[in-house]
């Protein structure tokens, strides 16, 4: 069973920017209950976090599990989603992961630049793209 529930999936570019014949790629946002890894009586972690080495800080919950935020939100695509040989619930290389209060506060505007980013890698932002007259593009990227 898997301790992840898809929260959503959009497309964006699969390089981080849109170009007029840039691929897309889908990302997925996976979201950890407040319960898993919980030190709380009767919620099965008494002992020890199994997921603490790859996951934020376990939250405390109510009686019933419950928390005002989740306990922490996992972006990934389909080339990310694979599981590491340490354990299946650790996905190997996910964009990035917020706790569940951070997700809670972010703006959509934020959260778009910070999967861009992650996409594109330690590649420029696209400024431009100037189509030439031969049909071909050139594209323009800000300088670092």
């Amino acid at each position: 069973m898997s301790i992840y529930a898809t929260l959503w999936s959009l497309k964006f570019p699969i390089d981080g920017d849109v170009t007029h014949d840039c691929q897309w790629i889908e990302v997925i946002a996976q979201g950890v209950p407040p319960h898993i890894g919980t030190p709380i009586k009767d919620h099965g972690y008494e002992d020890s976090d199994p997921y603490s080495a790859f996951l934020p800080p376990s939250i405390s919950v109510d009686s019933e599990g419950d928390a005002p935020f989740l306990r922490a939100v996992v972006f990934v695509t389909e080339f990310t989603r694979k599981a590491t040989e340490r354990s299946p619930q650790e996905y190997e290389s996910p964009l990035f992961v917020l706790t569940g209060e951070e997700y809670s506060r972010i703006t959509f505007e934020e959260l778009h630049s910070r999967i861009c980013d992650s996409l594109r890698g330690s590649r420029a932002p696209v400024v431009a793209e100037i189509f030439l007259g031969d049909g071909g593009h050139k594209i323009i990227r800000k300088r670092q």
